[in-house]
């Protein structure tokens, strides 16, 4: 093989005709070597995190769930199953799978399509529109201890503000928290308040993400308000809608703070949760191993859901996620 040579000065030396591919791959692989540890430098914090404050708790409530412990010294009482035996036969906590059913429904067939309204409302140009959506979102950056003392004075039978206003309408007072028959309802009325803010500001950044000239172009062929919004906008906001009902159905599986604040869980654990359960057993009555019991079915019945709506419900907005990422790439 002819080796190509240079003469552009008096030292001039013969060129090889390619690089040695061995040197090329011993940089490379130095390359990528000093990025894994980079990489790792970087995550390692998080996972440290992850592991004390996720993976560590879930593992200390999967043990103490089968001893019956009061939570002074170490466990030392081993039960095995009983804890779960004697939850799944309880009422009280067949009550608790009611009461969170029926939030999550009313969540989805309420709060989600009246936040999906007033995103589409504020959409548009009008006039103070971001005021509006200060103005709405505004409740969910209050804590859900502020909102349930605020809603327990406003909900008072007696001296509450909602019951004045019955009254000076000429209507009969309510027993907002203190009855079976309403207290449900009163209660999705402050939760719904509290977050459909939130949800309205997801729905507007995906009605944002939606290019203008496919609903332009679809009143030009002569479609209407309803049916730009049917036929366009709604298929292209899916992904969106269903992100925030996961949310909303995880959220309220984990709900405690604003039921413990206005009811703590009565009258007659009528508006009890799985989490508002959970905190009665273990801290005031110290019956830690079967709170964790409690816990343990919380956080499966979490997985599960989670689990199956990636698999069955966000597999096609996953796949195109990673079909749009590997593009890009």
């Amino acid at each position: 093989m002819k080796t190509v040579t240079t003469t552009t000065g008096p030292d001039a030396r013969p060129a090889p005709h390619h690089e040695r591919p061995a040197a090329r791959r011993g940089r490379d692989g130095s390359r990528r070597g000093r990025g894994w540890v980079t990489a790792i430098l970087f995550v390692l914090p998080a996972l440290v995190l992850f592991a004390l404050l996720v993976l560590l708790p879930i593992l200390v409530a999967g043990y103490t769930s089968l001893f019956k412990w009061n939570g002074i010294g170490p466990p030392s009482n081993f039960i095995g199953l009983d804890n779960f035996t004697r939850l799944f036969a309880s009422d009280i906590f067949a009550g608790d799978l009611r009461n969170g059913a029926v939030l999550i429904v009313l969540g989805l067939l309420v709060q989600l399509p009246l936040s999906l309204g007033l995103a589409v409302m504020l959409n548009q140009r009008i006039r103070g529109r971001a005021f509006y959506r200060l103005l709405f979102f505004a409740p969910y950056m209050l804590s859900e201890a502020i909102i349930g003392v605020l809603f327990s004075m406003i909900l008072s039978p007696e001296t509450g503000m909602a019951n004045q206003l019955l009254v000076s309408w000429g209507m009969e007072p309510w027993t907002w928290l203190s009855e079976p028959d309403t207290v449900m309802f009163s209660l999705f009325l402050v939760i719904t308040w509290k977050y459909f803010g939130f949800h309205m500001i997801i729905y507007l950044a995906g009605l944002q993400g939606i290019p203008k000239e496919l609903s332009e172009a679809a009143r030009i062929d002569g479609a209407g308000g309803w049916d730009v919004f049917r036929h366009v906008t709604l298929p292209l906001l899916g992904p969106t809608i269903r992100v925030s009902a996961f949310l909303s159905v995880i959220g309220t599986i984990q709900l405690f703070d604003l039921v413990w604040i206005l009811t703590g869980g009565g009258p007659s654990h009528a508006s009890e949760t799985m989490a508002v359960s959970m905190f009665e057993y273990g801290f005031k009555r110290s019956q830690i191993g079967y709170s964790s019991a409690i816990s343990v079915v919380m956080f499966l019945i979490s997985l599960v859901f989670a689990l199956g709506y990636q698999r069955f419900v966000l597999r096609r907005d996953l796949e195109g996620a990673s079909t749009t990422m590997g593009d890009r790439r």
